[in-house]
């Protein structure tokens, strides 16, 4: 196995120089994205804010313009900083994941790499497909939720209209988006936990029920408290832990046939060729 793994015995102020390497890279690519994002904050602001408008659309409202207020002076200045550094986090997540699995790869060996890189590559795909479902469809359905319960005014009733702050409007967003990406994220998770043997296809099964029972107590804690984003999450959850016992049993027939064809090998090894 030593010819399969980089194995240089390094002392302890070669590994502290070598994180501290891959740290200043990613800081330095978040601190620029940071930058750049900042300079365009608004127009990513109003990016975000395109699923209100949809929103307003579908609830029947497109005379009217769509506003969002900041009540204190500072509100909207440290809204841009949050923007910026949700969009630098989006934007400089690949080069921090790649330092990462540049300063872990060299303990591992070749198999194990071979291994952990589609995960490092799936495992942003997800997270974007998760952020893309809350931006273009749950986003507005919530909007659209909370519109339905505006009141027009007229006799008797007063006029009650939405009028979204820009600090909380982009916090309901950007809890939405971790929500969904890390949810996404429970295939990785368990395809890893059935390769190193913490968790079987036929366990995950067993405990389906608990697993929907705390998907919905999960939804109930990162999203509003609606229940259009509550069973918004919880059905997207429930679906991918199906995924993630097909996945989970790919890796043990993945086992069985690796460990199958190591049997053979071992077993004709030790017959050798037959002797005239």
């Amino acid at each position: 196995m030593s010819g399969d793994i980089e194995d240089r015995p390094q002392p302890l102020i070669e590994h502290l120089i070598e994180l501290r390497t891959r740290l200043m890279w990613a800081v330095g690519a978040f601190f620029v994205a940071f930058l750049v994002c900042f300079y365009f904050a608004k127009q990513l602001f109003n990016f975000l804010v395109l699923p209100f408008k949809w929103a307003v659309s579908w609830a029947g409202l497109s005379h009217r313009n769509v506003e969002l207020i900041y009540t204190a002076p500072q509100e909207f200045f440290f809204t841009q900083i949050k923007v910026a550094m949700f969009g630098a986090l989006v934007i400089a997540f690949p080069v921090i994941a790649s330092q990462i699995y540049k300063f872990v790869a060299p303990g591992l060996y070749k198999n194990e790499r071979a291994a952990f890189l589609p995960f490092l590559i799936a495992s942003p795909i997800l997270f974007l497909i998760g952020g893309a479902l809350v931006y273009f469809f749950f986003t507005p359905m919530v909007m659209w939720f909370f519109l339905a319960m505006e009141q027009g005014g007229g006799e008797g009733q007063v006029a009650i209209q939405l009028l979204p702050k820009v600090s909380e409007y982009l916090s309901l967003i950007m809890s939405l988006v971790f929500a969904f990406g890390l949810v996404f994220q429970l295939p990785v998770v368990t395809t890893l936990l059935a390769r190193v043997g913490f968790v079987t296809a036929q366990g995950l099964a067993e405990k389906r029920k608990y697993a929907i029972v705390i998907a919905f107590v999960v939804a109930a804690v990162l999203t509003p408290p609606d229940p259009v984003s509550q069973i918004g999450l919880a059905l997207p959850a429930i679906l991918l832990y199906e995924i993630s016992i097909y996945t989970a049993r790919l890796v043990e027939r993945q086992r069985e046939r690796d460990a199958l064809a190591t049997s053979q090998e071992s077993s004709s090894e030790t017959t050798g060729p037959a002797k005239g």
